[in-house]
């Protein structure tokens, strides 16, 4: 399941827990989607505390629109993850300086505010 968390506009917010289908990735595709045609640049939050797994077909269009957004990463300059999962933590500590232009960092649930806060610092936004 997915949930879209309260969080500045430019700050793209997420809840994903238990399992999650290819109704849910619809649901964050368009919500970021209809985020990129309002900001230049989006911070990303995503809260993955409860998160176990994803659906096989879940898995291949997350994959298809990753790679489809790979022109556009410059769009996302931080990413900030909330997790209490130290394979979540390795994953992020892995992808972080190979994927270009997207700042990646965890945070423990007990920080959620301060990634927020992190994740809305980006060049372009509204503070910025």
């Amino acid at each position: 399941m997915f949930e879209i968390l309260a969080a500045p506009d430019h700050v793209a917010a997420y809840r994903l827990t238990g399992t999650l289908t290819e109704a849910d990735l619809d649901g964050v595709v368009g919500d970021l989607e209809r985020r990129l045609s309002r900001h230049e640049k989006l911070g990303l939050l995503a809260d993955l505390t409860g998160f176990e797994d994803m659906t096989f077909r879940a898995g291949l269009k997350d994959a298809r629109y990753g790679l489809s957004m790979l022109r556009r990463l410059k769009r996302f300059p931080r990413e900030a993850v909330v997790t209490d999962k130290g394979w979540i933590e390795s994953f992020a500590a892995i992808a972080n300086p190979i994927i270009p232009h997207v700042e990646v960092k965890c945070f423990k649930p007990a920080e959620f505010d301060a990634a927020l806060a992190w994740a809305s610092e980006i060049e372009g936004g509204p503070e910025a």
